[in-house]
């Protein structure tokens, strides 16, 4: 069997099945990667370990932080205790929690996307009231530049015209 074709099924399988957790399986959360296909995983009552990614998933499924997983556990390890059975979409997450086999540590906590899409709704609000154009707060700022301040001020630059004549005249 090809690469391509084993990919086409493991994708196939991930996206089309929905599974339930068995009584040794857990859902835990993905909270960052530790390389080597080692992923940190936090549980429904806060408990963090790692688990690692089977072969078949390397290369053809991609997790990120915030990702639900379904995990299994490796009775032999030390620091690695789970290994990842299953990947859990939205789909999959919608029906766990019509079927009421989602963690409830996990219900009460809104999602990093939830929170980051009512934050842009709140800031549209407040750019709706405030039509001013003027407000350069929402200009990007290159912190890799050195920060100068300029200013329009026909005063300073009359003071700065004479400083110069100034120095001029003693130094010459």
């Amino acid at each position: 069997m090809s690469q391509a074709t084993k990919r086409k099924h493991v994708v196939k399988e991930v996206l089309g099945d929905f599974v339930t957790p068995t009584e040794n399986q857990q859902i835990v959360k993905v909270t960052g990667s530790r390389g080597n296909n080692l992923h940190e995983t936090v549980t429904a009552q806060g408990e963090t370990f790692l688990v690692s990614m089977p072969t078949k998933f390397r290369k053809n499924i991609w997790i990120k932080r915030g990702d639900f997983v379904i995990v299994d556990p490796i009775e032999e390890g030390e620091k690695v205790k789970a290994e990842i059975s299953f990947i859990l979409y939205k789909d999959h997450i919608q029906y766990l929690q019509k079927q009421q086999l989602w963690p409830e540590g996990f219900m009460d906590k809104p999602s990093s996307q939830d929170q980051t899409s009512k934050e842009v709704e709140e800031e549209a609000n407040e750019d709706e009231e405030s039509n001013s154009e003027d407000d350069d707060s929402d200009l990007f700022v290159n912190t890799n530049r050195s920060h100068c301040q300029y200013s329009e001020s026909e005063e300073e630059e009359e003071e700065e015209d004479s400083e110069d004549e100034a120095e001029t005249q003693t130094g010459s």
